[in-house]
């Protein structure tokens, strides 16, 4: 498989899409290609408006963007797609709509078998076996918390280690030793932003200015960096 899984679009000060494009460009290769998007994320803005943003920045790496919502046969366009994006935004919704579509299996058997999949926020989320450990309120009923289980572990995109001053709730560590404490044997990673994970040639690796977190219950939380070895997760 070929995945590309990132934490966020967008870091504080840069245009959308800044920092990962050229880890994109590098992942899709140079040859032109018409990539299939999946706005199903998106909650208060268009599938048009988020496709245009999207087709707006992979223009400039040489990639034509078409969304899904255009296509009469959303699942023939899937089987028929090079590559695959999805987008970032609300994680219950967007789970909801694949169930809804009969979608989710019909992305996995794809991916599985080669087509290159992209996702950053919700959309790598998604890549793990279950939404659970999504930050997004679950504004509907998602019909299922199962997602494309393409890798065994699941992600903490947005993963921020800072407690806010006066805020007397959980820290994001906490709800993520929640998490593993009613789930033993499965890995977590907190993707921080500015960060994303890449598998390519049965090699995982992260990629990015800073080190990920890695939970499992029974052990020590601890860092992940782009010098680790990290197919053990595999």
């Amino acid at each position: 498989m070929k995945l590309l899984l990132i934490s966020n679009s967008t870091m504080p000060g840069e245009p959308y899409l800044e920092y990962p494009k050229m880890e994109i460009l590098k992942f899709l290769g140079s040859k032109k290609s018409t990539i299939l998007f999946i706005p199903y994320a998106a909650v208060s803005f268009s599938f048009d408006l988020y496709e245009s943003k999207v087709k707006e920045r992979f223009a400039e790496i040489g990639h034509q963007i078409r969304s899904i919502h255009h296509f009469a046969d959303p699942i023939k366009a899937i089987q028929e797609a090079e590559a695959i994006v999805v987008g970032g935004g609300n994680t219950w919704q967007l789970v909801r709509t694949l169930n809804d579509t009969n979608l989710m299996g019909v992305i996995r058997e794809r991916v599985i078998a080669g087509m290159p999949y992209i996702g950053w926020s919700a959309g790598a989320n998604i890549a793990c076996p279950t939404l659970r450990t999504t930050n997004d309120m679950p504004v509907v009923d998602p019909k299922g918390f199962n997602c494309l289980n393409l890798v065994s572990f699941q992600i903490n995109p947005h993963y921020l280690d800072s407690h806010p001053q006066g805020h007397g709730g959980e820290t994001r560590e906490q709800r993520i030793e929640e998490f593993i404490e009613l789930n033993d044997g499965i890995n977590v990673i907190g993707l921080r932003e500015g960060t994303m994970l890449k598998l390519d040639q049965n090699k995982l690796e992260l990629i990015g200015q800073f080190s990920a977190r890695l939970f499992r219950k029974g052990i020590a939380p601890r860092e992940l960096t782009s010098d680790d070895d990290l197919n053990f997760l595999l």
